[in-house]
């Protein structure tokens, strides 16, 4: 197993095998989405019995440059959120500087025992940092919070949290993109900390293929799909490539077309808290049930015009209860004509796109936010 598939499928702590499908797309919207990568100004939300705010900063600037000639950046820094950082993770608001290059960004924690494999990433690569495309280069790093635009921070109910023990350590992995802009990036982190015993949250992720041809008056050497796929391998490296079959042995054959579904049977009981979808900029809709089709369905999250700039995650009104067994379906809409109309897209090659790290590729991601 490679350490993509194996970041993966740690991640999804709640997921054994799947079975995907392609279903009929409906009409897509006729709006252009925009994607302006603003960033809310609003102030934090009080704090609440027994916890603090802790900010925790990048230790130097950073100047993002792809690897391989291309202009996506995947860069992880190793965060010591030391004694004040300690206790239970409440809440977190990434605060990007550059928000020219600031993608997207990651958070992991690292038990005491994972910290000396991040710092011999850290210490081997060269400047601040080590390259780290799809997960944080450190098996079994637990996500414990992430930033998208639109994303601000979001509180559930102040019994459950993110356990974080001391001499944990955090890594920051933030997707830089130099298409919009240039310079050096020093971002930080706010963390909400409760020093009270809590009910330990975990994140899980509901992954679905990408199988995007190219649009009907588009043509090119990249609308081959093994082409596409090797472009993949040669930006972000052979893990990245393999990642289509792991979706393919993780959700069964899927047909080419802008909609694809995938559905996951859970490994274990817990509790749902709140979600969010993860697309690129093709994305144009996203949904997540639980299992479809069967007496008391549900529809956990649905975004029917999804826009990159909101990707913020979304309490559900009651935590909903998951057996283990019950099926959670993911299905995403992508749109290749978007390539054309947006501003980021307007000069790149027509592609067949998959599953991939860069801006100009895609992703399936439904985010859910679980208690046991």
């Amino acid at each position: 197993m490679n350490r993509l598939r194996g970041s993966l499928a740690a991640l999804l702590v709640f997921v054994v095998t799947a079975a995907c499908g392609t279903q009929n797309a409906a009409t897509p919207p006729a709006a252009t989405p925009e994607h302006g990568h603003g960033a809310s100004k609003a102030p934090a939300q009080p704090l609440r019995d027994g916890e603090r705010f802790v900010t925790l900063t990048m230790p130097e600037p950073y100047t993002p440059k792809g690897p391989n000639g291309g202009t996506d950046d995947y860069r992880c820094f190793l965060i010591d959120p030391g004694a004040e950082g300690s206790g239970f993770l409440t809440g977190a608001q990434f605060q990007p500087l550059n928000l020219a290059v600031v993608h997207h960004a990651i958070f992991f924690r690292l038990a005491p025992e994972q910290v000396a494999e991040a710092e011999k990433a850290d210490a081997a690569a060269l400047g601040q940092g080590w390259t780290c495309f799809a997960d944080a280069g450190v098996r079994e790093a637990g996500w414990v919070a992430h930033w998208a635009p639109g994303v601000q921070e979001t509180l559930l109910d102040p019994k459950y949290g993110h356990p974080i023990p001391p001499g944990s350590r955090l890594v920051m992995q933030v997707h830089y993109n130099t298409r919009g802009g240039q310079g050096a990036d020093q971002s930080a982190i706010r963390l909400r900390v409760s020093d009270r015993q809590l009910q330990p949250l975990g994140t899980a992720l509901f992954a679905g293929a990408v199988e995007l041809p190219c649009a009907p008056a588009e043509s090119g050497p990249l609308c081959d799909r093994k082409a596409a796929v090797e472009d993949i391998g040669r930006r972000f490296g052979a893990e990245s490539a393999r990642m289509q079959g792991f979706l393919t042995e993780l959700c069964g054959p899927a047909e080419p077309g802008p909609t694809q579904h995938c559905d996951i049977p859970m490994q274990r009981e817990g509790l749902l808290h709140a979600l969010a979808g993860h697309m690129h900029l093709l994305g144009r809709s996203i949904k997540v049930e639980l299992n479809p089709g069967k007496a008391g369905a549900q529809t956990l999250l649905d975004v029917p015009d999804y826009n990159f700039d909101d990707q913020a995650l979304r309490p559900l009104p009651a935590p909903v209860k998951v057996a283990k067994g019950d099926v959670v379906r993911v299905t995403c809409t992508h749109d290749a004509g978007l390539r054309g109309m947006l501003p980021q897209l307007e000069k790149e090659p027509a592609r067949y796109v998959v599953w991939g790290e860069g801006t100009a590729d895609e992703m399936c991601l439904g985010v859910a936010i679980m208690s046991a």
